[in-house]
């Protein structure tokens, strides 16, 4: 592992397939420009629109999302996470699908979501993932990159689940993945302190692309993408707009954190 910039994308997702694709293109370009070789796309960063909107698009979607991920990574010669799109299981179903893919279009690492949101928030909003969508059934996976570090995978509501993060820890995460499409009203209150107490708990970079806005009739989410490190120190936050945190990963302050509060090699229960 090296020193090196990643980058956290925040969009604004809409239920348009080929127009949140451009505005992707256009957020990887601004970060390739600013020297990161690492980024990450939020949850339904291709799509965000009613699930019955989802489901008949699926196959499209899933389709032109891989192709995209795939397209820009050999193109800026970069390594992409695809924070999460719907890819049919044949069922009436889909799996909310996350995928790492190396600088030559290689895929790396793909994670099916397990821990879906199925939420009556005090906002008056009623979400129920698991409609449409079906709970993977394997724990994500850690890609070991020689340059970038040992890159841990999760999505959205995982955040909430930390025995998921210790799996990742224990698998030798340094980076740990977290794309979202947090909802406003849970965001301003938990986002942040749960990013931190991933990243503190576990002394690993967090790095989490978000979405942000209005997306369709009640769909509003918190935005605040953010890269963090071991330590819990919050090293870029994108706001509330769509744009791009960018942030050093540094092997050197992993050690250092890691040194000094060695509470992963303190563990009892295992």
């Amino acid at each position: 592992m090296r020193s090196y910039l990643a980058a956290a994308i925040q969009m604004t997702s809409v239920p348009d397939l080929k127009k949140n694709l451009a505005e992707a293109e256009e957020l990887i370009d601004l970060a390739v420009r600013q020297g990161a070789e690492l980024i990450g796309l939020p949850e339904n960063f291709s799509f965000l629109g009613e699930e019955q909107d989802k489901m008949a698009q699926a196959e499209a979607i899933a389709q032109e999302s891989e192709k995209f991920i795939k397209t820009m990574a050999q193109r800026f010669q970069v390594t992409i996470l695809g924070g999460g799109f719907p890819v049919p299981v044949g069922n009436g179903k889909v799996y909310n699908t996350a995928v790492l893919v190396g600088a030559s279009g290689e895929e790396l690492a793909r994670y099916e979501k397990v821990h879906l949101f199925d939420v009556n928030v005090p906002d008056g909003n009623t979400y129920q993932e698991s409609v449409t969508v079906l709970a993977g059934l394997q724990m994500p996976p850690v890609h070991p990159s020689k340059d970038l570090g040992n890159l841990g995978l999760s999505v959205c509501y995982d955040v909430r689940f930390p025995e998921l993060y210790r799996h990742l820890s224990q698998m030798g995460a340094e980076v740990l993945f977290i794309p979202a499409a947090f909802t406003a009203y849970t965001g301003k209150d938990h986002w942040q302190v749960l990013l931190q107490a991933r990243a503190i708990e576990n002394t690993s970079y967090v790095l989490a692309p978000a979405q942000t806005g209005r997306h369709y009739a009640m769909r509003q989410t918190h935005g605040h993408a953010m890269i963090i490190d071991p330590w819990g120190t919050v090293l870029a936050d994108a706001g509330d707009k769509p744009g791009v945190a960018i942030a050093a990963i540094e092997p050197s302050r992993l050690e250092q954190v890691r040194r000094q509060m060695p509470s992963l090699r303190h563990r009892v229960f295992m």
